[in-house]
């Protein structure tokens, strides 16, 4: 029994200390990968390159005539070796060698591994294990480590005692303290007796085989690293694999040194988060806690939403229990869905007919409760509401203090302990816009902004509006951002979408379902698709949206107006299709591009866009991704942000579950029966999921359509 203690208080420790070993393991393979890379780079130089980079009179000659035609031959030799060469003195054998070195330096700066999914190398695959062990560590480290503590600090002060047990002798002399011995000995029996600890026991065992990079099969690794790439990014952007950013003025959004010394310097505390943080994430979270009434400006791609969420998790973990975002109805099932996947925080939808009942569950239990701009005027819930923190996404919405949907929002700040508005829209364009939003903030420095600090470029502005306005570009982070930025925008769809869709389900009809959401003028997937290509537009990006549908493009064209070139379908030549492209990448400015998903995924290179919309889920994952290496390939200089544009409530959810080799309504039915479980006066058994569903022998299209049947109570 001792021993069984002792192992188990071992064990926990050991389990304590994993995260930061596999930190440093991963730490130690990325460096060997960027070694070789630098090797490999130096290998294609040929040694002439090294004249630039010495002094003087490079007779570098006689070392090509004698073999070393590479500046990795010359990298990987003493100077000593380098005097044997006949012509060649000792002055240029030290100065090639140095000059090798600081080319070598020089490339180890710049130097990023980067995880290869086609090619999956060994050194990558052995990586991603380390990867994905750490993940595990971090998450079971963050459940773990208050029951390990807590049994270690109930059984360390009766170890001494029960020690005497061990020993016949000396519990043979123990005399009165024989009874102190078996009383020791009966509360830690009593304590392994407990079944909360039989569950840690158990709990440990599980997170050391997690934690073993040994345990994962490279198949299982690559399938985990395409499902959840960004994640693994992440991570891997934090033991040096994605670069580091030597700029640390531009990834701090060139804010003043003092500020910046004390923002570095606030703790963030992220065991409700369920996602790795860049560093320059880590910062903009720490900033909105220090600042607690600020803008968060990032270009879009850069991950604001997992920041503020960074923030809510922080502050929930100081005893902080409500928290509100506003936002467009476009985006709202998007935060719902990042709040549910990236914190352990319960999310409240404020919208539709439930809102209200949404509402009193939100005050009653805490939480992140999400609403949109219309919405929020109308809460009732709201009147008596005290919020921690209150996030307003595209803030731009409230420029206008005049509007109802500012007025309203500006009544809830007055409720807010604390205010982040997100916006990607760079402010230094729109000082009078900026202002405003500023004053919703910080009033008293709303009035000071000057526009000429504007007029001084972009640096300059952002450094006089610092204590409120967080901005940082792609550029500004680039070596810690990966080449792809993947994102699945999901949308809500409007009353109309509805009709028209639950028509298309009743008519059977599979290809008017997988359009319907773009039928009506106020479709909430065209809404989402102009939103993006608005902000792309503020970035200078160039944007091109891809549909399988012909009459879905024409929606987008129209909703877009000039600014959308195309579309790109399969009745137009080759020739013509170049042509096309040549005039979108010449276009000064952005632009967007229109194309049918297999008439521009195959054989066009689109390098000049840098921005990918894809406006319905394919049946096939391989379409996609050759619609997205159209732009995501050699040559682009920007990182590839795709969107996948998906309709909550629609068949983009089964096209889904198809892609990902999942059953059919499986989340659906499996949210029917928990509700069940948790009310016994639920007894309705036609909610059990359909066998029909699973056959194989029934074309998938017929069983997607079957689903959406079930699922709506249409027939």
């Amino acid at each position: 029994m001792i021993a069984h203690v002792q192992d188990l208080a071992a064990r926990g420790a050991r389990l304590l200390q994993v995260p930061h070993a596999l930190r440093q393991s991963a730490q130690q393979q990325t460096t060997m990968l960027s070694d070789e890379q630098v090797l490999a780079e130096l290998r294609r130089r040929p040694v002439g390159d090294l004249r630039s980079l010495m002094e003087g009179r490079a007779r570098l000659g006689n070392l090509e005539n004698a073999g070393y035609k590479t500046v990795a031959h010359v990298y990987q030799a003493h100077p000593a070796q380098l005097l044997r060469v006949a012509g060649v003195g000792s002055h240029t054998a030290q100065e090639a060698v140095a000059a090798a070195h600081k080319l070598a330096r020089q490339l180890a700066k710049e130097s990023r591994v980067r995880l290869d999914p086609v090619g999956k190398p060994v050194g990558h695959t052995q990586l991603l294990a380390t990867l994905a062990a750490a993940r595990h560590a971090d998450s079971a480290a963050s459940a773990l480590r208050g029951p390990i503590q807590q049994i270690q600090a109930q059984t360390a002060p009766l170890l001494p005692e029960v020690e005497r047990a061990t020993s016949k002798w000396r519990m043979a002399f123990a005399g009165r303290r024989k009874k102190d011995t078996l009383a020791a000995l009966g509360k830690l029996q009593a304590i392994l007796d407990d079944p909360n600890v039989v569950a840690l026991q158990n709990s440990i065992y599980s997170a050391e085989q997690a934690t073993d990079p040994r345990n994962y099969q490279p198949e299982q690794l690559w399938h985990g690293y395409t499902v959840d790439a960004a994640a693994f990014n992440a991570l891997l952007s934090t033991v040096g694999g994605a670069g580091h950013t030597e700029d640390r003025e531009a990834a701090e959004g060139f804010i003043g040194p003092e500020l910046r010394q004390k923002i570095s310097a606030e703790p963030l505390d992220t065991r409700l988060l369920n996602a790795t943080l860049r560093e320059y994430q880590a910062f903009g979270a720490k900033y909105a806690i220090h600042q607690q009434r600020s803008i968060l400006g990032d270009e879009m791609g850069l991950g604001k939403t997992v920041e503020a969420l960074a923030v809510f998790a922080h502050m929930a973990t100081k005893g902080q229990h409500r928290f509100m975002v506003i936002c467009p109805a476009s985006v709202q099932i998007n935060w719902m869905k990042e709040i549910e996947r990236h914190t352990d925080l319960a999310a409240h939808l404020l919208h539709g007919r439930d809102r209200e009942s949404a509402g009193k569950g939100w005050l009653r239990t805490g939480g992140v409760a999400v609403t949109t701009f219309t919405t929020v005027g109308s809460l009732q819930c709201l009147e008596d509401a005290e919020i921690a923190m209150l996030v307003v996404d595209e803030a731009h919405y409230v420029k206008n203090p005049d509007a109802k949907r500012s007025q309203a929002v500006a009544e809830v700040l007055d409720r807010s302990q604390r205010a982040l508005f997100l916006t990607g829209t760079p402010m230094e364009n729109r000082v009078e816009e900026f202002r405003n939003l500023v004053a919703y903030l910080q009033p008293w420095l709303a009035a000071r902004i000057d526009p000429a600090d504007a007029i001084a470029g972009a640096k300059a502005f952002r450094r006089a509006v610092a204590p409120v306005y967080l901005r940082r570009n792609q550029e500004d982070v680039l070596t810690e951002l990966p080449d792809k930025i993947e994102v699945e925008d999901w949308v809500q769809l409007s009353l109309t979408d509805e009709e028209a869709y639950r028509k298309a389900v009743k008519a059977k009809n599979l290809m008017w379902m997988r359009r319907a959401a773009f039928d009506s003028p106020d479709s909430a997937k065209l809404e989402r698709i102009r939103e993006i290509v608005d902000e792309a537009v503020e970035d200078g990006r160039k944007v091109i949206v891809f549909s399988y549908f012909l009459d879905v493009l024409g929606a987008i064209q129209r909703t877009l107006g000039e600014i959308a070139m195309g579309p790109l379908t399969g009745s137009v030549p080759p020739a013509m299709r170049q042509q096309f492209v040549d005039h979108f990448t010449q276009r000064q400015g952005s632009a967007v591009l229109l194309s049918q998903i297999e008439a521009g995924g195959v054989g066009l290179n689109v390098q000049a866009a840098s921005v990918v919309v894809i406006a319905e889920p394919q049946w096939k994952p391989s379409i996609e991704e050759q619609a997205i290496a159209r732009a995501y390939r050699m040559g682009q200089i920007h990182t590839v942000q795709v969107h996948r544009i998906l309709a909550k409530g629609s068949v983009d959810e089964r096209i889904r579950e198809i892609q990902e080799h999942k059953q059919l309504l499986f989340n659906e039915f499996a949210r029917k029966s928990d509700a069940k479980d948790a009310d016994a006066r639920s007894v309705d058994t036609s909610e059990h999921r359909p066998a029909v569903l699973d056959d194989e022998s029934v074309p998938t299209e017929r069983r997607v359509i079957l689903a959406e049947q079930y699922r709506l109570g249409v027939r």
